[in-house]
């Protein structure tokens, strides 16, 4: 399999590094430096032309400037249209490029995960547990890179379930239990007692967990998605429902 990777000239000479992306984007096909130097107009117009900016000055300054990128793309016009269907496929088309504009702002990652600018956060961990270990440099999106963030944060907090009365704690990339409705809605569903039940797409497990609290005789959790999997197994292993 190959791996991906993105190239780039820095001081009148050619680098390149592995490219991550969770989504499966592809590395842009033209990438420039960018500092602290960059204004948002510039840096907007040249990721709505495709162009990566790999980040070279201060992680602050940058997440602040991925805001002003994000302010200018909502505030861009959207075209009437005439049918439900055409405003979904239009609301697609525009979550589709405001992804892949946002996108254009790259950060370099050192083996391990180190972030090599200043005022960066110790993501070490975060990147880790979403990404596995890395043996070498990589550039990755700063968007990416504050998502994984995010989900490292309700990992560690966890979600609060009250028809369980504990915690269900996401892992990267599974769905996380923040509206409760659906989860309520099976808690007072009636259920026979001893009976078996299928919950398909488990994610998180937390409807496994309802389930096997009501007095399931046994719950069939599955997934495709291997994060999935462990995920509901160890919030399983924390309610002590395992067995």
């Amino acid at each position: 399999m190959t791996v991906p990777e993105i190239r780039w000239e820095e001081n009148q000479t050619p680098h390149s590094a592995r490219w991550r992306s969770e989504s499966g984007a592809a590395p842009p096909k033209r990438v420039v430096v960018a500092d602290d130097t960059l204004t948002a107009d510039m840096a907007y117009r040249q990721a709505c032309e495709g162009v990566g900016l790999l980040w070279r000055g201060d992680f602050q300054n940058a997440r602040q400037l991925l805001q002003a990128m994000t302010r200018r793309v909502d505030k861009r016009p959207r075209k009437p249209v005439d049918t439900l269907l055409d405003a979904f496929n239009q609301h697609r088309q525009i979550q589709s490029q405001r992804a892949r504009i946002l996108g254009m702002l790259l950060i370099p990652f050192d083996a391990g995960h180190g972030i090599p600018l200043r005022r960066a956060p110790d993501a070490r961990q975060a990147c880790e547990e979403a990404h596995g270990p890395a043996a070498e440099p990589y550039v990755a999106s700063l968007r990416e890179l504050l998502g994984l963030i995010g989900a490292f944060e309700w990992r560690k907090k966890g979600v609060e379930i009250p028809a369980l009365n504990a915690r269900i704690h996401p892992h990267y990339g599974v769905f996380s239990p923040l509206r409760g409705e659906y989860i309520d809605l099976v808690a007072r569903t009636p259920m026979p007692r001893g009976s078996v039940a299928f919950d398909v797409g488990t994610g998180t497990g937390v409807l496994a967990a309802v389930i096997a609290r009501r007095g399931g005789k046994r719950v069939i959790a599955t997934d495709m998605d291997p994060r999935a999997l462990a995920c509901a197994r160890e919030n399983l292993e924390r309610l002590g429902l395992s067995k």
